[in-house]
């Protein structure tokens, strides 16, 4: 077994948002998408600690994070593929939780890609070397490894990272109640939705910095099966559309919804008038470059 090169290795990985995202066909039992994404400064932090066997334990601290099984937990899942395929010894992972579960966030997917990245540090792999385990792991799990703007395709796998001159404030809602994927992406088979984002043009206008174009084609072909599933959601995107941002959609499969104003003042302005709203929690966010790792 190879002997880990660090004792302790440590990284953040953070939350994104669909900007856009439509669904373009089914495949081998799975939803095939065109969908912009852009990470927010939210982020989990993971902490990893080489043990002398095999062993993968994973602790979560903070959100809920803590009733998660095992077997369901997708940190877990990163780490034992790590090792077995690559050979090396274990290590003890600490995941403190800041993104929220059941949102649309990516919350899952971060956590796996936050474990690959931390033991890709702490035993000396090349990032290369992450991306059949992060496929692995889950659709979006590849762009998780170094979020930041891009376009992902397929199932999510075939990530085209976006430049882009200009980050973008954005308020990001968060109602109390959750979505499942599955049962949104069933919603959206029962029921169609025959308009669809220019993801294109959408990455256009983030190369050239223009907001007013992002906003033109900000829309989520999930979004009206979310607000069916849960009630927050559809709370949350209407109560959105009434503070007037530039655009508005819910992100992934919900819960969450994001709304974008063209200045901070604006997003701050709009989150004080989400004070005392029962149910709903608000905050300013901002969107992030893609990371080396």
């Amino acid at each position: 077994m190879e002997r880990a090169e660090k004792s302790r290795a440590k990284c953040r990985v953070f939350a994104k948002v669909n900007l856009s995202l439509n669904i373009s066909g089914v495949r081998g039992g799975y939803h095939l998408i065109d969908s912009v994404v852009a990470s927010v400064d939210v982020c989990d932090e993971v902490s990893a600690v080489p043990r002398q066997d095999g062993l993968v334990n994973v602790y979560m601290r903070g959100m809920g994070s803590e009733s998660i099984p095992l077997e369901r937990n997708n940190a877990v899942r990163a780490g034992e593929l790590f090792v077995n395929a690559l050979g090396t010894c274990g290590a003890d992972i600490e995941i403190r939780k800041n993104i929220p579960m059941g949102a649309g966030l990516g919350g899952s997917s971060a956590d796996a890609a936050g474990v690959l990245n931390a033991l890709a540090r702490l035993y000396g792999v090349e990032k290369e070397e992450l991306y059949p385990l992060a496929d692995a792991c889950g659709s979006d799990t590849r762009y998780m490894l170094t979020g930041g703007f891009a376009r992902l395709t397929g199932r999510g796998e075939r990530v085209q990272q976006l430049p882009s001159p200009r980050t973008f404030p954005m308020l990001l809602l968060v109602p109390e109640g959750t979505v499942s994927a599955g049962a949104c992406y069933g919603e959206y088979d029962r029921s169609p939705d025959p308009l669809r984002a220019d993801s294109a043009r959408l990455a256009a206008a983030l190369a050239r910095g223009d907001f007013a174009g992002v906003c033109a084609n900000v829309y989520n072909a999930l979004g009206a099966p979310a607000c069916a599933l849960c009630e927050g959601t559809a709370e949350a995107l209407a109560f959105a559309r009434s503070l007037s941002p530039a655009a508005c959609a819910v992100t992934g499969s919900g819960s969450a919804v994001f709304a974008l104003f063209e200045s901070e003042e604006l997003c701050l302005w709009a989150r004080e008038k989400c004070r005392g709203r029962k149910g709903l929690r608000a905050q300013v966010v901002h969107t992030v470059r893609a990371s080396a790792r």
